[in-house]
């Protein structure tokens, strides 16, 4: 399928406890950043812009500018449990230190909503440069608190390859999600269970 002309619907899923993670995850079970239409419902799902932000100035030039942070994400996070730095994780490392500081991220400012409350708005659309700024800074943050480092954790399913934050009590998170990849295992296990018994 070329780029930029996705047919099938597309589910986002934004539960790996970081921005930059949750990024990570649009590689799995298959290409969710394949259209810009996914990729607009990712900057507002993501809570890059608040809801309603136009985003209709997005090009194909984002799409692929979201893809290769992401693949920096991925090379930067997986390749942080191995001591031994490659060449490839230093260009990750100063692609994402560069969009960092390209430009700022988008400023929000606070104006009456319809029923009176403040709400969230930008003051104009969103540049590509500010929303990759959001979030290699949330790379940058990830990788240098050693607290939130040492919480990464790979999803233990089967073929999952979901990184995720875990903040759970105790540390003792298993899967990217309890409802997805937890339920397959226990469904898994309970199979194997009655295939013994019936055995």
């Amino acid at each position: 399928m070329a780029l930029g002309t996705a047919t099938a619907p597309y589910e986002l899923r934004f539960d790996a406890g970081r921005i930059c993670l949750d990024l990570l995850a649009t590689t799995h079970p298959g290409e969710r950043l394949d259209a810009l239409e996914p990729l607009r419902a990712w900057i507002t799902g993501s809570g890059l812009v608040p809801p309603g932000t136009p985003l209709t100035h997005a090009d194909i030039g984002w799409l692929v500018a979201f893809r290769e942070l992401r693949g920096h994400v991925g090379q930067l996070v997986r390749g942080n449990r191995n001591p031994a730095r490659t060449r490839s994780y230093d260009l990750a490392l100063a692609g994402v230190n560069d969009l960092a500081h390209a430009a700022a991220p988008p400023a929000p400012r606070a104006v009456p909503g319809e029923d009176g409350f403040l709400v969230r708005e930008l003051a104009g659309p969103p540049e590509c440069a500010a929303l990759l700024a959001a979030v290699a800074r949330d790379v940058v943050e990830l990788l240098t608190d050693p607290v939130a480092r040492a919480a990464v954790r790979e999803c233990e399913g089967d073929n999952c390859p979901i990184v995720y934050l875990d903040t759970s009590r105790g540390r003792r998170r298993r899967w990217c999600s309890s409802e997805v990849c937890g339920n397959r295992e226990r469904v898994a296990r309970h199979r194997r269970r009655a295939a013994l018994a019936r055995a």
